[in-house]
């Protein structure tokens, strides 16, 4: 009689399915940490962005008597070899920019970007001077978006700091780090991009304008106070 060979399926154990359950679980947890430090890594860089600007103001104010970008006295320097000009310079009114002039200009002729050149010129903020153009160009902040200036915005009044580009997330952390974490009350204000950089107005948003809201895709700009 010919013996029959029978082939046994073989398949995990219970123990050996735990074992694999509880290595994914660790995986998860592991990936979903480390998004969360790398969130957290970029609130910090970001609110960093809004102190050390804040302290370069004060510093600039200090040692020249202005606020840089509206400083006439931008004279003293020289860019690519030729000093800049009065019309290179700011004018002295005390007010960084005019109606129309945001913290997201592409005109190196606005005060919103003579700034940057003014405070990288006086070493308070890093950056290259080789060109008016590269002198006067914002900075990125962690999210991608730029960090920039302007006169008044979202009812905020004088000079305020614009930061653009940030997911809903950081967004309400820096709101809530330096204020009250309501977008639309406080020394810190928000609104939600449309096709980023968002121009931000001056006039304070309607009260039935919707919060921060968490949704993987809102991004906003928050600007605050000098």
């Amino acid at each position: 009689m010919q013996a029959i060979n029978i082939r046994r399926q073989s398949g995990f154990t219970l123990v050996e399915i735990a074992i694999v359950l509880v290595i994914i679980g660790l995986l998860l947890g592991g990936v979903l940490k480390g998004q969360e430090l790398i969130t957290q890594a970029k609130i910090k860089n970001v609110a960093n962005d809004f102190n050390g600007l804040t302290a370069a103001v004060y510093s600039y104010q200090d040692r020249y008597k202005r606020l840089p970008g509206d400083d006439p006295g931008m004279t003293r320097w020289s860019v690519a070899g030729a000093a800049l000009t009065a019309a290179q310079s700011g004018d002295g009114n005390n007010v960084i920019g005019t109606a129309g002039q945001d913290y997201q200009s592409t005109t190196d002729t606005t005060e919103n970007r003579k700034f940057w050149l003014a405070l990288r010129l006086a070493g308070f903020v890093a950056g290259t001077t080789a060109s008016i153009a590269e002198g006067s160009a914002q900075p990125i902040n962690a999210a991608g978006g730029i960090v920039g200036v302007q006169s008044g915005a979202l009812g905020l009044t004088g000079t305020v700091i614009c930061s653009g580009s940030l997911p809903a997330k950081i967004a309400q952390a820096i709101d809530s780090q330096f204020d009250d974490g309501n977008m639309l009350t406080g020394s810190v204000r928000g609104q939600i991009e449309t096709t980023p950089p968002t121009a931000v107005g001056a006039a304070a948003l309607a009260a039935g304008t919707a919060g921060y809201t968490d949704n993987g895709t809102n991004l906003y700009t928050v600007c605050k106070n000098l």
